[in-house]
């Protein structure tokens, strides 16, 4: 092989290789993204197809990044016999967003007032900051059926819309991603136990002030 063909033969290999490295980065994962809302709902309210629906949705969004090669969870809590807390399934952390910006160093960390949580830094998997309160359009209500130490409710009302299978009866306890609300107090600011929504449907959310988004975190 002559100097030109070998010259041809690396250039071409350089290639393959370049084109190899951005279709794993696409399909599994490169991504040092590990927190996100997503940038969309289902569709269906607060109908997440349960929590593992939600997961499910958010291993997608993650997967559509080039973040699919982590185990995703969203942060939701269940109610009733067999209740599940939110902080008891996002893993240990640290957790940084789509920018880089580390968010929270541990469960605690994330559950205190020292964690970066904002309408800033808490944003879509595709670095998109939401809307919030203030702009045109509100979706800062964010879904989570929790307190605000991030463990399930009293089942003594429906604050999961029937843990996450219900688009009509019930209602969801909602946090807010930009930790504005129309006081001062400090379930107004809550990034996670703000108040709880009107309804389970689609409508209700978005009168309520949200899109039946969700908070995902990278378990490992």
């Amino acid at each position: 092989m002559n100097i030109k063909n070998m010259k041809l033969a690396l250039a071409v290999g350089l290639a393959l290789a370049s084109a190899s490295c951005a279709m794993d980065g696409q399909q599994g994962g490169g991504n040092p993204m590990s927190f996100f809302v997503t940038s969309a709902g289902p569709g269906k309210g607060a109908d997440l197809g349960g929590i593992a629906g939600a997961d499910r949705h958010c291993q997608s969004l993650a997967q559509s990044v080039g973040a699919g090669n982590k185990t995703w969870r969203a942060y939701l809590s269940t109610s009733g016999a067999q209740a599940v807390n939110a902080r008891d399934r996002i893993g240990r952390g640290p957790w940084q967003n789509a920018k880089g910006v580390v968010v929270a160093r541990d469960v605690n960390d994330l559950h205190s007032a020292n964690n970066q949580l904002s309408k800033q830094h808490s944003i879509t998997e595709k670095g998109e900051v939401i809307s919030g309160r203030g702009d045109p359009v509100n979706m800062h209500d964010i879904l989570t059926g929790s307190t605000a130490d991030g463990r399930a409710m009293s089942a003594d009302k429906d604050m999961t819309c029937s843990n996450w299978t219900s688009s009509s009866a019930g209602s969801a306890m909602l946090g807010h991603h930009d930790r504005i609300g129309l006081t001062e107090d400090p379930p107004a600011k809550s990034w996670n136990a703000s108040h709880p929504s009107k309804g389970c449907s689609q409508d209700n959310l978005k009168s309520t002030g949200g899109a039946g988004l969700v908070y995902c975190f990278a378990a490992n």
